[in-house]
């Protein structure tokens, strides 16, 4: 069974010339709205106990943490183009040498990033992703993570993001300032120990483990490490209390009962979250990649400042192409236009054609990125781990 599946994979990567198709992967949430901007149709958005379609993920290999759910909520899989099935994590599972290249499959087993769109109409509770340290002791991977606010989509209600704490908290070591929130679990004050910064469309933020923040309502599209792994910190959000287990969904048993809710405070990282120049040393802006570009093509860097992932942003003016060269696999997303992509009808909005994974073999020779429509494509790339050693950092 194991080589005929091979097989399959083996003639889909061939046929495609080394590049999926893939289908969206949408995940539910049941514990803030929905912004309703993934472009679902209104009655798609409530899948009842699961809660709201308030996520799309891309180019997955990771099944979301839910409660309630089907088996493989998040997973992406691969359009086939017949009725043979299969998740693109079980494809990089089954031919990993297909899919990341013989010498990078060696070192890295899998794609070990997730990209995401999240979309909600409330801010996200104040919440932290668990540290290495912490992360492994539950078994999951930690969770860094960079945000881009999406261009030329609503704003929503709460378009401002809190980032860790007020400097003088740890400063002052005054670390217990908020284990009375966490403890009565009654209302969202404990934001008042924060500080808070705009939602620019075409900006964004990149965010290492461990540290506080609460994500205002700007559409998403994040990269971050393969993992779902948090705390949430704020009781009172979008009008109702969410369940205390979400505080201590990814703490063992035994230090939850030794500890109680002080556990969560050893899990942060006072000195990242009271640090004075945090946006300084946080805040991401579009950087050109050639200067000289490609006549009417340019190429951006939006996701850096670590070895963990990176991303970029491709820009194409109307009946114009870019051909692209990369390190390794990489996938993408169009957000805006049509485009022909190395053979590939693309078009943002149109699910089943607004994604590919081009694998390593395909993607370190040239591809054209061809302009078929009227108006700008803009078009994202993620990367995984070590792919990219040109990466820029926030020199500050």
């Amino acid at each position: 069974m194991a080589s005929e599946i091979n097989k399959k994979l083996e003639k889909i990567i061939e046929e495609n010339n080394g590049i999926l198709k893939l289908k969206p992967a949408w995940v539910a949430r049941d514990f803030l709205p929905p912004g309703k901007r993934l472009g679902l149709k209104e009655e798609e958005y409530n899948v009842g106990k699961r809660g709201s379609i308030c996520e799309r993920w891309l180019a997955s290999v990771t099944k979301a943490d839910n409660a309630v759910g089907p088996e493989d909520e998040g997973l992406s899989y691969i359009d086939t183009g017949s009725d043979f099935k299969i998740t693109l994590k079980s494809a990089v599972g089954t031919v990993p040498e297909l899919i990341l290249g013989s010498e990078y499959s060696k070192t890295h087993k899998g794609l070990n990033r997730l990209v995401k769109i999240y979309d909600f109409d409330a801010r996200i509770p104040f919440h932290i992703h668990q540290m290495e340290k912490d992360a492994r002791l539950v078994g999951c991977n930690s969770k860094d993570e960079a945000y881009y606010f999406l261009d030329d989509a609503p704003l929503g209600p709460h378009p401002e993001t809190f980032f860790g704490v007020h400097p003088y908290i740890t400063e002052q070591k005054k670390y217990d300032i908020l284990l009375p929130y966490l403890k009565e679990w009654k209302d969202d004050m404990i934001l008042r120990h924060s500080r808070a910064y705009l939602n620019v469309p075409g900006e964004g933020f990149f965010l290492p483990s461990g540290i506080l923040h609460a994500p205002g309502t700007a559409l998403t599209l994040e990269l971050q490490e393969d993992s779902d792994v948090f705390a949430m910190l704020q009781a009172l959000n979008a009008g109702k209390i969410i369940s205390k287990d979400l505080l201590f969904k990814d703490v063992r048993k035994q230090d939850r009962e030794k500890y109680g809710e002080k556990i969560i405070l050893d899990q942060i990282d006072w000195q990242a979250c009271g640090d004075p120049y945090f946006y300084e040393k946080h805040h991401l802006e579009s950087i050109l990649i050639d200067k000289n570009g490609q006549g009417d093509a340019r190429e951006y860097w939006i996701y850096y400042n670590t070895k963990k992932f990176s991303g970029k942003k491709l820009i194409i003016e109307p009946g114009k192409s870019f051909t692209s060269v990369e390190n390794g696999v990489f996938n993408i997303f169009i957000w805006k236009g049509r485009a022909n992509f190395d053979g590939f009808d693309i078009e943002a909005g149109k699910f089943g054609c607004d994604e590919l994974l081009i694998t390593h073999d395909r993607a370190i020779k040239p591809l054209t990125i061809k302009n078929t429509g009227s108006s700008e494509i803009i078009l994202f790339k993620f990367f995984g781990p070590d792919i990219n050693t040109d990466i820029p950092y926030i020199n500050f």
